[in-house]
């Protein structure tokens, strides 16, 4: 107040007299956090039986033990009570009460550094936090207070999270796929590591395309999403005259998205996370599981697998705009580049194969490089859409898809891998360890999911759990009477 009603604050534009309320406002919230704290400890009861997790009881109580505890506000010392035992750790009850973190920074701390750090650089998040809190925060503080805040990640969706009731002809549909991190080498998985070791280096000032290829650590993303079923053709898909394209129908709308990512798992425990939240979502399998893929050997088989041992019957589908690309490859060994014969080609093509025709299509495209004598190097991209849709026809039962109301694309995990994965970790220059990646990943994963708010109640609970209550016999907390 004298401040604020003195020369100084008078002379001071808007600007001034605002970053000097901030931080003088700050400091008074910090003083009451003190005086509170010291309030606190003056009227702290000392416990008739304080026993360890190993049943040793602590007879011996000391008062004015303290801590420091950097706050949103500033820093603070915590004045407590600890009971002592000969050759045990003290303990402080008093501190299970306030729940305070095992290290200096507080859960408003590190919620603020989980939430700047998820939306950019460790760098700018730092910053953040010194906006924010006027304390100076260095930037491995706080990518060690991300791996921190993101550590009930798993926990959270396993035992507490609980989708949103779907109708019971909803489809659920199930999407994965993968997108490469650049890690530092400790953080390469071994193979990729043992390679980059014997990629000889090419270029001095530049690293090239190899070399680049063991750089990256492969991050494994799932989705899993409701949707109404929306009956298609045909010429819903691929229009072929005005009037096809002005009655064409909209696919089915993805609602209730839920992702999940890692880069520390591989992919068989992520598809595993999808199959848990799909069972979460329909426990009794009552409703039509459908599985989008971009056509990966590895990720069909755990597919299969997985719904094997969940005994669910689930329809793989390959993501029709990945077959498209493969047919462009193939029309480029007809067409000369640019030539518009090439999309009435691919387009009649792909008609065929949402028609339920990939093997025939197949059987076309190797028919016409063979009648042209086309040579192997220019057949190449021909033979390869031919081996594809071959290989992948069981997975391309788009009549089926179309009949049923499904959904033919992945642009769900498409757009997953893009906002969990290239916005934020392939910027320009990163270079990731592998818990900060991960953290930062799980992260995004519960805001994108909105349930940030819930899980950080849940994190200070397992907190309460992990530093406090497992230091006390039977995990019990000891109280005041």
């Amino acid at each position: 107040m004298d401040f604020a009603a003195g020369a100084s604050a008078a002379d001071l534009d808007h600007a001034g007299l605002e970053e000097q309320l901030t931080s003088r406002g700050r400091e008074l919230l910090r003083q009451l956090y003190q005086d509170h704290l010291d309030l606190r400890a003056t009227r702290e009861l000392r416990l008739v039986t304080v026993a360890d997790a190993a049943g040793v009881a602590h007879r011996i109580v000391e008062a004015d033990h303290q801590r420091t505890l950097a706050t949103v506000f500033g820093e603070v010392r915590v004045a407590r009570l600890a009971y002592r035992a000969h050759g045990q750790a003290n303990l402080h009850p008093a501190d299970a009460a306030l729940n305070l973190p095992a290290e200096k920074h507080s859960h408003g701390l590190r919620r603020l550094a989980a939430t700047e750090a998820a939306r950019g650089a460790f760098d700018e998040a730092r910053a953040a936090l010194t906006r924010g809190t006027g304390a100076s925060t260095g930037k491995r503080q706080v990518e060690a207070l991300t791996v921190r805040a993101a550590v009930d990640f798993a926990a959270f969706y396993a035992t507490h999270r609980q989708p949103a009731p779907a109708e019971q002809g909803e489809l659920l549909v199930l999407q994965v796929d993968g997108k490469g991190i650049v890690m530092r080498p400790e953080a390469l998985r071994p193979a990729t590591a043992k390679a980059a070791g014997q990629a000889s280096p090419k270029l001095s000032g530049r690293l090239s395309k190899g070399e680049k290829r063991y750089r990256k650590r492969i991050a494994e993303v799932g989705a899993v999403h409701d949707a109404t079923p929306v009956i298609r053709t045909v010429a819903d898909i691929l229009p072929a005259t005005d009037a096809e394209r002005a009655a064409a129908t909209d696919g089915p709308r993805a609602t209730g998205k839920w992702l999940t990512a890692s880069v520390a798992q591989d992919a068989a425990t992520v598809i595993a996370e999808v199959f848990d939240e799909a069972k979460r979502r329909d426990p009794d399998k009552a409703r039509t599981w459908i599985a989008l893929v971009d056509g990966a050997n590895h990720q069909i088989e755990r597919i299969t697998a997985e719904a094997d041992d969940r005994a669910v019957s689930v329809h793989i589908l390959i993501d029709f705009v990945h077959v498209m690309e493969y047919l462009w490859k193939a029309a480029w060994c007809f067409h000369s580049e640019g030539d518009p014969a090439a999309q009435a080609w691919v387009h009649a093509k792909a008609r065929d194969i949402l028609a339920g025709k990939a093997r025939t299509v197949a059987a076309t495209i190797r028919r016409a490089a063979s009648t042209r004598e086309l040579s192997a190097t220019a057949r190449k991209g021909a033979d390869a859409a031919a081996r594809y849709l071959t290989n992948k026809a069981p997975y391309l039962d788009y009549p089926a898809a179309l009949a049923g109301g499904w959904p033919i694309a992945t642009g769900v995990i498409e757009g997953a891998c893009r906002h969990l994965v290239a916005d934020r970790l392939d910027i320009t220059g990163a270079r990731w360890g592998l818990p900060g990646a991960e953290a930062v990943l799980q992260l995004r994963a519960v805001r994108s999911n909105g349930d940030f708010d819930d899980y950080w109640i849940f994190h200070q609970q397992q907190e309460l759990q992990r530093v406090h209550a497992t230091r006390y016999a039977d995990d019990a907390i000891p109280q005041a009477a």
